[in-house]
């Protein structure tokens, strides 16, 4: 169980919780809900950092796991840094677009190729792209 942080994306009457908490309105913590951990694992421990590898299901808190770990430990944690290394069928080794690669046709084929992940009538769409001015063309008329 993990209780969502105040700073979320979660809503309240159709609001982030971070927007309202921003404008200074009162926010009640949302309660425990059930989370998923598949692994956790310590990669580096060199005093007072240290490195941890999570695979989670989604609408888990990161942020928060380790909020919670200092909490146990009687002080306080925060992170200092976060990647996103996996998400649904999707992996930063094999999906992100080295910023060498950052050209139109090559951010078109590196979306084709996600898109092509995604199953039914979702995966059979081509990506189209548009400069300001002009008419969107489709990849596959080039």
């Amino acid at each position: 169980m993990q209780v969502p942080p105040l700073y979320s994306a979660l809503k309240k009457d159709g609001e982030r919780l971070s927007t309202l908490m921003k404008r200074g309105e009162a926010v009640e913590a949302k309660p425990a809900r059930p989370v998923r951990v598949y692994s956790l694992s310590l990669q580096q421990f060199q005093p007072p950092l240290f490195t941890l590898d999570v695979e989670c299901g989604g609408g888990f808190y990161v942020r928060s796991l380790v909020s919670d770990i200092g909490k146990e430990l009687s002080t306080c944690a925060s992170i200092q840094e976060l990647t996103r290394t996996k998400h649904g069928p999707f992996t930063l080794e094999e999906h992100a677009l080295h910023e060498d690669r950052w050209t139109i046709d090559e951010i078109a084929r590196s979306l084709e190729h996600c898109m092509s992940l995604f199953p039914g009538e979702q995966s059979h769409k081509k990506f189209k792209t548009e400069l300001p001015g002009e008419t969107a063309v489709s990849r596959e008329d080039k």
